[in-house]
């Protein structure tokens, strides 16, 4: 097998070879999840920091209780409550709690290349949470662990994500890691908000038509419209954009039959995805969450443990 990546920052460097035998190993952690005591010794006597820069609840809970299933210590840091209000730096920040002996970050941060950044300083093992629009690597990991999960192979498969890509670090994470699956991605949205340069990745198509994007899909992604990143009149109008790109069921009629609904949440019910498509049978949001633990769970595993 190609030698261990020592950081999960984006997916350079990861091989099909190792993408597969990490979402094998992670039927393995579902296992574990399974069982009346969660909780295996995998890690015991390390110590993992998430480090998040920015807000979080998902993502967060999912790494912190990822790490604990596999008996590692966490410390938990967050910047609004740090030094970090006060000036300090990343660099200093990393090198304190590096001086702490902590043996692997998670790193989430609103800058794109922070996670990098901490790689470098701190010269351990390093996750990246997400970072600014760039990347968010563990959540296309549960996405596609989740497709997987439902149709047995991601191989021939299409996947349709529509919404505010310009400002999603899932969907360029997706982007990147889907066609190394042998999945077709197919990108929608706005004019405004699909960035013409995604088109040039291999298994990557761009259109402003949800039905086209759909037509033909086995998995529809519905992505929230980030109005916290956005400045400069990317829309015309909410309901604009519900009328044209909300993921619903008259949209889906134009997907495969037994096709998927994904969202990495948060939500906006009825903007991005209506309510009853949200809570329908063929959604798998809630799926997507609960394999995120056991995705985690593998990726802590095949940075820390047993390395070559």
């Amino acid at each position: 097998m190609t030698p261990r990546p020592r950081h999960l920052l984006d997916f350079e460097g990861w091989t099909l070879e190792r993408l597969t035998a990490l979402l094998d190993n992670a039927d393995t952690m579902n296992q574990v999840l399974e069982r009346p005591v969660k909780k295996v010794p995998a890690l015991q006597g390390l110590t993992v920091c998430t480090a998040f820069f920015e807000n979080s609840t998902r993502t967060r809970i999912s790494f912190e209780l990822a790490a604990r299933r596999m008996s590692a210590d966490v410390v938990s840091f967050a910047a609004g409550n740090s030094s970090v209000s006060k000036g300090e730096s990343l660099r200093d920040t990393i090198e304190v709690l590096t001086a702490y002996k902590v043996d692997a970050y998670i790193v989430r941060h609103a800058a794109a290349g922070a996670a990098h950044l901490v790689a470098r300083y701190s010269g351990k093992p390093v996750i990246n949470a997400g970072d600014g629009r760039r990347a968010h690597p563990t959540q296309a990991l549960l996405d596609a662990y989740t497709v997987r999960q439902e149709f047995g192979t991601l191989e021939g498969k299409t996947i349709a994500i529509i919404g505010d890509i310009r400002h999603s670090r899932v969907a360029r994470s997706n982007a990147e890691l889907l066609p190394k699956l042998g999945a077709k991605v197919v990108l929608c949205g706005p004019a405004t908000l699909l960035p013409a340069d995604l088109a040039a990745l291999p298994g990557v198509t761009l259109t402003t038509n949800p039905r086209e994007a759909v037509r033909g899909a086995h998995a529809v992604m519905a992505l929230r419209l980030q109005s916290e990143r956005m400045s400069g009149g990317y829309l015309g109008s909410l309901q604009e954009y519900a009328d044209t790109y909300q993921v619903n069921e008259r949209l889906l009629a134009e997907a495969e039959a037994g096709a998927i609904v994904l969202h990495p949440g948060p939500m906006n019910r009825d903007l991005e995805i209506s309510a009853d498509t949200a809570d329908s049978e063929r959604s798998r949001v809630l799926k997507q969450v609960e394999n995120g633990q056991a995705v985690r769970m593998s990726v802590l595993y095949h940075l820390l443990v047993g390395r070559e």
